[in-house]
């Protein structure tokens, strides 16, 4: 699960919150224009193409679940646990 921030100054993962991902994005909620924003950047930071992320759930509210075929958990966790250690830093 991902918890939006929007309109923030740049898209970043800020922390783990509550059992979700809590991501500030730069895009505004208008027009899909944050969920396209957040596509490109888990595409980008989890090395996945953009086909292969889908919006399941939370389309027009903050708190939102994203599907990333060709990931498995295990390397997901690694890559979110390796910029979380380096934001503690």
């Amino acid at each position: 699960m991902v918890l939006a921030v929007v309109r923030s100054s740049r898209t970043e993962i800020v922390d783990l919150h509550q059992e979700r991902c809590r991501i500030k994005v730069k895009g505004a909620p208008v027009d899909g224009e944050a969920n396209a924003e957040l596509t490109r950047f888990l595409a980008r930071t989890f090395g996945v193409p953009k086909s292969l992320i889908t919006l399941k759930q939370g389309q027009t509210s903050k708190q939102k679940a994203f599907l990333l075929q060709g990931l498995d958990t295990r390397r997901a966790t690694e890559i979110l646990d390796d910029i979380l250690n380096r934001k503690e830093r």
